[in-house]
């Protein structure tokens, strides 16, 4: 637990940042999957590691929990918009990573289904809409600041 960080980023990792949790979301995002067999036989992860980070997808708004059309008996892992919004994350974390720990090349891209475009994340100013360096990006109090953050103007 982070109790001591009055941060997003902190937050976010409590829910998403054990080490297969990515990963089962980057499968439902992009891959369409939902069966608990999939997870297990498309990642190789253990039954009750797998389990357990569904169960918790589920507690914590990322996934529904609903009863397969296809089969009696049977219940899918369906992602919910707040899930969803995972696979920006995961495309930016997965373009750091051919930048940085692909040695051959990006091993997939990602791409627009509607025209083949290439999709990237990118960061904006809602301002005047350029794209600046993380060099140029500062950090300001909003509104869930404690009292040490709004002493400080940037981090």
């Amino acid at each position: 637990m982070y109790e001591r960080e009055n941060c997003s980023a902190a937050r976010a990792l409590e829910l998403v940042g054990e080490r297969w949790s990515l990963l089962i979301i980057r499968n439902a995002v992009f891959s369409g999957m939902k069966r608990f067999s999939e997870f297990e036989r498309r990642l190789g992860i253990a039954p009750n590691i797998l389990a357990k980070r569904l169960d918790g997808f589920v507690s914590d708004g990322l996934m529904e929990l609903r009863p397969a059309e296809d089969t009696a008996g049977a219940h899918d892992y369906v992602l919910t918009h707040k899930g969803r919004e995972l696979g920006l994350v995961i495309m930016a974390l997965t373009e750091w990573g051919d930048r940085w720990a692909a040695p051959k090349g990006p091993p997939v891209y990602f791409e627009h289904d509607t025209c083949g475009g290439r999709v990237h994340v990118t960061a904006g100013c809602e301002e005047c809409g350029q794209a600046p360096a993380v060099a140029e990006v500062g950090v300001v109090p909003g509104p869930g600041a404690n009292a040490e953050q709004r002493k400080r103007r940037r981090t």
